[in-house]
């Protein structure tokens, strides 16, 4: 008996409707599960509500009566001014990054984790799901490189406790690797993997420290070169390969 081809019996490919309508633009994931539910998308011109129904790229997809077809992924670097909020939405914000990058493309894109208010430096902005979860699950153990300003000279005890690891209220806190990068051992250089909020001001604080200033200088294989503060730049193919690469 001849086997099946393997060309022959593989289906063609499919995602999910939630996902299709978010890489069209028009929303998040999530919002477009309410906008299913609400019987508010058409495929091949009948009303979808049901949860995690897949489409294939033939399926014809529709929004307010308007065609959806899946977007181009965007990767936009910025080097972030202090004063905004990396948020996409907040009615109490008077400046948030989003006003930075929105001539960048015409795609809607979301910043790839966050940077409080007054840090600045390299954050990351897609429309690439998949690379952006890579990027901020802590499984991944993507680098994060810091220039950090502290209030008072750090003592040899207190750089010697972060290199061994400090205990926050929210657990474990360890710092890959460190140095002081000025003569009066106010400005250190800080290499971490982990990502919760707040992290590196928090690991000073808890020492008695007051960071002046909070600059990021790499993201995983992204560094500020040629890249003036307030400026965003796209990335070039080998450096989204670069991302895509992170295991």
């Amino acid at each position: 008996m001849k086997r099946p081809n393997k060309k022959e019996t593989s289906k063609p490919a499919e995602i999910r409707l939630n996902r299709f309508v978010a890489n069209a633009g028009v929303c998040s994931r999530r919002e477009a599960d309410n906008l299913i539910a609400a019987g508010k998308i058409k495929v091949n011109g009948k009303v979808v509500s049901e949860m995690g129904y897949k489409v294939k790229k033939t399926d014809t997809v529709e929004y307010k009566g308007k065609k959806l077809k899946s977007e181009t992924h965007q990767y936009v670097l910025l080097n972030k001014p202090r004063g905004f909020v990396t948020t996409t939405k907040d009615p109490h914000a008077k400046r948030t990054v989003m006003e930075l990058v929105e001539k960048a493309c015409e795609e809607r894109i979301y910043p790839v984790g966050r940077l409080d208010k007054e840090t600045t430096g390299l954050l990351l902005f897609t429309n690439d799901g998949e690379t952006a979860k890579k990027l901020t699950h802590p499984s991944h153990k993507v680098k994060k490189i810091y220039q950090v300003e502290l209030d008072k000279p750090i003592t040899k005890a207190d750089f010697d406790s972060i290199l061994k690891g400090i205990e926050l209220d929210d657990g474990p806190a360890v710092v890959n690797e460190m140095a002081v990068l000025g003569e009066d051992s106010k400005v250190l250089g800080v290499e971490i993997h982990i990502g919760r909020n707040r992290i590196v001001r928090r690991i000073f604080e808890h020492l008695g420290y007051e960071v002046k200033k909070l600059d990021r200088v790499m993201f995983a294989s992204l560094t500020k070169k040629n890249l003036p503060r307030g400026k965003y730049r796209h990335l070039s193919p080998k450096e989204v390969m670069g991302l895509k690469g992170i295991k």
